[in-house]
This record gives C-alpha cells, sequence and structure tokens, in this order.
C-alpha cells in the first residue's frame, strides 16, 4: 500500500501532534496469559485512541493541497471523528461530524470540545456515513472517508513505532473497525520487512470480515449490535477487505463477554484503560494462549474511550447490553 520511505516521510507530521505511545511487557499480564505479550498504548494519544494519526495526516495532505477548502464532513462513532476533530482545529479548517443516534454521550461531547459540529443522524454507524456523504455534497465540503490512503498511512506509524521496538515479535493481534488499524499493521510490517504475523479481531456481533473473508466476497451484515462500538460495522470497505486477503495471518471473533472480561484483566493487571475496541486484541490472544507458547506477541489497545456507565457495568463484572 505504501513504502517505508512514504511511511517514514509522515512520521515527522504525526510527531508535531502527539509523541511516540510506549509498548509495555506487563508482567501480571504475562503471567494471567502465559504469553510473553507487549501491549501497544494507543489509548496514549490526545484523542484517546489511534485515529488521531490518520486525521495528523489526512488534514495534512488536505490543507497543502486544498487550501482552499471549506471544511470537512465524516461519520464516526467517536474515535475517527476526534481524529479530525483534532486536526482540523490545528490547521483551522471547519470539521462536521455525523453519528448515530444514541451515540456515546461522553464520545459526544470530546468531539464537540475539539470544535467540531455535531449531527445525530441514523440507527448506526453506516446510515450516519450516508448522510455525511449527502451533506458534504449539499454543503460543498471535503467528505472525510472513514478509510482511504492517508488515514492508513498515519495510523501505520504506530506499528512502525512497535515494529522497530520489537524486531522479534512473532505476531501482533489488531482490533478490527473499517479496518484502518489492520491495513496499516500490514502495510508498516511489509514495507519494514518485519516477519511478525499479523492477526485481525472481530466482534462476533460486528464480524462482516470474517463472513466476507470465508466467502471470499464482501458479505454486509443486518446489524452490529455489540457495546465495543469502534468494531461496529454492518458493510465492509473492499480496499480493506483485499489487504486484509494478502496480508493478515487470520481473523478470530471475540464475543462481548470476552471484550468484557479483558477490560478487566487490562485494568487489573496494568491499570490500562480500555475501551471495547481496545481490549479485543487481548480478548483474542486470550483465546489463542495455547498457539502462542514460547512467542513473543503483541496486542493494540487501540483506545480508551469508554463511557463511565459502561466502564462501571464491566468493572463490576457485568458486559454492558445494548438497548
Amino acid at each position: 500500500m505504501f513504502t517505508r520511505a512514504e511511511l517514514e516521510a509522515v512520521l515527522p507530521v504525526v510527531r508535531a501532534g502527539m509523541p511516540p505511545t510506549p509498548q509495555f511487557a506487563w508482567p501480571l499480564l504475562r503471567r494471567r496469559s502465559g504469553v510473553d505479550v507487549v501491549v501497544k498504548h494507543e489509548n496514549h494519544t490526545p484523542t484517546g485512541a489511534f485515529k488521531v494519526r490518520g486525521g495528523l495526516v489526512y488534514v495534512d495532505r488536505l490543507k497543502r493541497e486544498r487550501s482552499d477548502v471549506k471544511g470537512v464532513i465524516t461519520a464516526t462513532r467517536g474515535n475517527h471523528g476526534q481524529s479530525l476533530a483534532f486536526a482540523c482545529s490545528r490547521a483551522g479548517i471547519a470539521c462536521t461530524v455525523v453519528v448515530p443516534f444514541g451515540n456515546s454521550a461522553e464520545k459526544n461531547a470530546a468531539m464537540q470540545a475539539f470544535g467540531a459540529e455535531l449531527i445525530e443522524h441514523g440507527r448506526d454507524f453506516d446510515e450516519a456515513r450516508e448522510h455525511a456523504a449527502t451533506l458534504a455534497q449539499e454543503r460543498g465540503y471535503e467528505y472525510g472517508k472513514s478509510f482511504a490512503k492517508e488515514l492508513v498511512l498515519g495510523v501505520a506509524t504506530y506499528a512502525y513505532e512497535l515494529f522497530t521496538a520489537e524486531p522479534e515479535l512473532d505476531a501482533v493481534y489488531v482490533p478490527i473497525g473499517l479496518g484502518s488499524g489492520i491495513c496499516g499493521t500490514i502495510a508498516a510490517r511489509d514495507a519494514l520487512g518485519h516477519k511478525a504475523r499479523v492477526i485481525g479481531v472481530v466482534a462476533e456481533r460486528a464480524n462482516t470480515y470474517r463472513l466476507s473473508l470465508d466467502a471470499g466476497r464482501l458479505i454486509p451484515t443486518n446489524s452490529a449490535p455489540t457495546f465495543a462500538d469502534g468494531m461496529a460495522v454492518r458493510i465492509p470497505d473492499a480496499t480493506a477487505f483485499g489487504l486484509m486477503q494478502r496480508g493478515a495471518e487470520r481473523l478470530v471473533e471475540v464475543t462481548d463477554d470476552e471484550i468484557a472480561e479483558a477490560i478487566r484483566a487490562l485494568y487489573s493487571d496494568s491499570h490500562t484503560l480500555a475501551e471495547g475496541a481496545g481490549a479485543a486484541a487481548f480478548a483474542a490472544l486470550m483465546q489463542e494462549r495455547g498457539k502462542l507458547k514460547g512467542k513473543r506477541a503483541a496486542v493494540i489497545v487501540s483506545g480508551q474511550n469508554i463511557d463511565r456507565p459502561w466502564m462501571a457495568t464491566v468493572l463490576s463484572g457485568g458486559t454492558p447490553q445494548l438497548e
């Protein structure tokens, strides 16, 4: 998807907005899992999630190539919207985000605090995405897709940090929403010539990519009712699907109960705050820990933006239920 030179060329753009995030090997997580596990802390960014990297690179390109742009409009469940709101604010560009009704109140508040106009529309991300594309045409705004080369290139910088810090890593587990994270990880792995296998993680209730890979063609689903809202995608992206076909070792499905248990484990063993999508990779590692004996594996904690009521439910031993 891009070369090492292209990847290294955007590092200064990302560094202007945030420092590298750490990767730590927490001993209690190793004891719990029986695996030599490294956590890549993408919850330690200015927006609390990995997507800010892509937003910075995307808006930098937009500002250079279209200096007269009126604004950017996008759809999100929260983390992508925060990334564009953060980057647009730094660049002096107006940003509008469309979220589905019932979206995370705390993520909505964060996007507005970063300066975004917030519009509620639709029952889920995919309906919000269709409305955002229509509004972009009506307003003459740039439509900020949730999957684009600049976004993938930006988020791939976390994989660059991980792979250069961990040259002997055998595997990395990456949560999947629309696919920028896993595609960036695959592309960075290939650009660097690293040996790690890339294993994608989907929620059992949002498994459009697992169904698609099994069928060898795009298989949308009718719903994606998981509390791991960063993974709640019904309609797969064709480009992301192709990259996963070529570069992912396999996909693992995890249940909402497994995700909730992984949130608890990360909090207890490392005091890491993870949202549902952010804990999914560790949930998958726990599911496959028998395959990882003698291996060094990484998990991407992609974000920490979980609402307080859901976190309270999880820490009390439950699993958040969608109405």
